[in-house]
């Protein structure tokens, strides 16, 4: 079935967009990209090249783009010419990088549409590329993760998702379903004619397909740590040092930091990686009882933070100890995921910080959420303690609630869900079998998971999911 876009594709219709950020006074290039039948044409009407530069595949022409009415100059530029099938869609395809800015850039795609290409549509170079076989579907998706990745661990799953590195193994696994179903049909249809299926064989070909779906299934929790990142709240009493825990974990000065308790007003971001995992850190008023309307504004919002964070920094004042207001601060963060800051500890004489080692505040030692290991200590305002702590946050995301398989892939959600699908499917055939039912039973799950592994790569694929996957793509990828 055909998406809104893939109807566009049919047509043959020649599409232009701006392929680069356009950003007022920055960037030195931007790049003005076509694709389809009239591409080259229209590079010719608009394009001058200089001398006798001669115009072919995968060579670079420099020249200027004209008016082709008013033959006022636009822009100087260079063209680049890539004829199909080598070209990103497999259509003919030119770029024209002109200088950066908003007007070149501008001008040049307003000339293209003059002369007869359309807008493009977000995600539609990539629809084509998809649509003409040069991509397969996780291959696109792994081009939008690429480009939106916000760690190194998150481009490398990306490119390991372009490469092939997902597809190759889930087209070997519906490709096993297939023999196994013509197996099956083979029997329905020419019993008299074949010898007995062997049940054992299709037994055990299933229960390994299952049992690699299952082991690419695991990866799930660790696509959604790289593609959405963590997000972790420091939350604790006025005065006891988030802000500056804050800044030396970040090495800036994010957050202001006075001895005065309440500096803290709002929730201030940071934007950090911990060990290839994007982390984005949220460093909260603290939390009191107070008159004070601005600051009260401050604390619900603490609040809410606290409440939506992936992971909770509960950070105390070393030279206090744990008191009644900790207390009663764990008690609001206690369902989510919690690594207990000691900070300022060298506040505290040797013999004392021995003694907080070895114990854990009253209240926390029952809650399943806790893990003595989670206790870490911190002197924010020597820069000490910060490695400590980003070797807890990842204890945390590998075995704790946050856990993230390690491999190579990471699949996303829709990738899951498909999977899912196929793992039931599979699990039915299973138990269809063991209740010795008819093989045209078996037949029906197997199709299923076929349909299901299909729907991965995009050999199975219908409108609604095509229109979601390319829709949130980017206009000029």
């Amino acid at each position: 079935m055909k998406s809104k876009m893939s109807q566009m594709f049919v047509q043959g219709e020649t599409i232009a967009a701006i392929a680069t950020a356009v950003v007022p006074q920055q960037g030195s290039v931007g790049i003005v990209r076509m694709s389809g039948k009239q591409a080259i044409a229209i590079a010719r009407i608009l394009f001058h090249a200089s001398g006798r530069q001669p115009w072919e595949t995968h060579r670079i022409l420099y020249g200027y783009l004209r008016h082709p009415q008013t033959e006022q100059v636009v822009d100087e530029a260079l063209l680049l010419i890539m004829q199909a099938p080598r070209s990103y869609t497999r259509e003919d395809v030119v770029e024209f990088h002109c200088h950066g800015g908003i007007m070149p850039v501008q001008q040049v795609l307003q000339l293209c549409l003059e002369q007869g290409a359309r807008l493009a549509q977000p995600g539609e170079f990539t629809l084509r590329a998809f649509l003409n076989g040069r991509l397969d579907l996780t291959q696109a998706e792994s081009i939008a993760d690429l480009v939106g990745s916000r760690s190194p661990a998150a481009a490398q799953a990306a490119l390991a998702g372009l490469q092939g590195k997902l597809a190759a193994p889930i087209r070997q696994l519906r490709s096993t379903c297939l023999d196994i179903l013509a197996e099956i049909e083979a029997r329905i249809d020419f019993e008299d004619d074949l010898p007995p299926l062997d049940e054992a064989a299709v037994v055990a070909q299933i229960e390994q397909v299952l049992t690699e779906v299952t082991h690419i299934l695991e990866t799930a929790d660790r696509g959604e740590l790289l593609r959405a990142g963590l997000k972790v709240a420091i939350v604790g009493r006025p005065n006891v040092g988030k802000s500056s825990l804050l800044n030396a974990w970040s090495r800036s000065d994010r957050a202001i930091v006075t001895d005065l308790p309440g500096t803290t007003r709002d929730v201030v971001e940071s934007q950090l990686v911990v060990g290839g995992i994007p982390v984005q850190v949220l460093d909260t008023a603290g939390i009191r009882e107070t008159a004070d309307q601005v600051e009260k504004i401050g604390v619900e919002r603490s609040h809410r933070a606290a409440q939506a964070a992936d992971l909770v920094l509960l950070t105390i004042d070393a030279s206090t100890g744990w008191t009644e207001a900790d207390q009663e601060i764990y008690e609001q963060v206690k369902h989510r995921p919690v690594i207990l800051v000691i900070n300022k500890i060298d506040l505290v004489e040797v013999e004392e910080r021995k003694i907080m080692q070895s114990q854990i505040p009253v209240g926390m030692e029952a809650q399943p959420t806790f893990n003595p290991k989670s206790k870490i200590f911190t002197a924010a305002s020597l820069n000490q303690g910060i490695e400590e702590l980003e070797t807890a946050i990842l204890e945390a995301i590998h075995t704790g609630n946050l856990k993230a398989a390690n491999l190579d892939i990471a699949i996303n959600q829709r990738q899951a869900a498909a999977l899912t699908h196929a793992k039931t499917s599979l699990q039915q055939v299973q138990e269809t079998i063991a209740q010795q039912l008819p093989l045209d039973f078996w037949t029906i799950d197997l199709r299923g998971a076929i349909q299901a592994l299909g729907e991965i790569t995009g050999e199975d694929v219908t409108e609604s999911v095509l229109d979601r996957i390319f829709s949130r793509f980017c206009i000029g990828k």
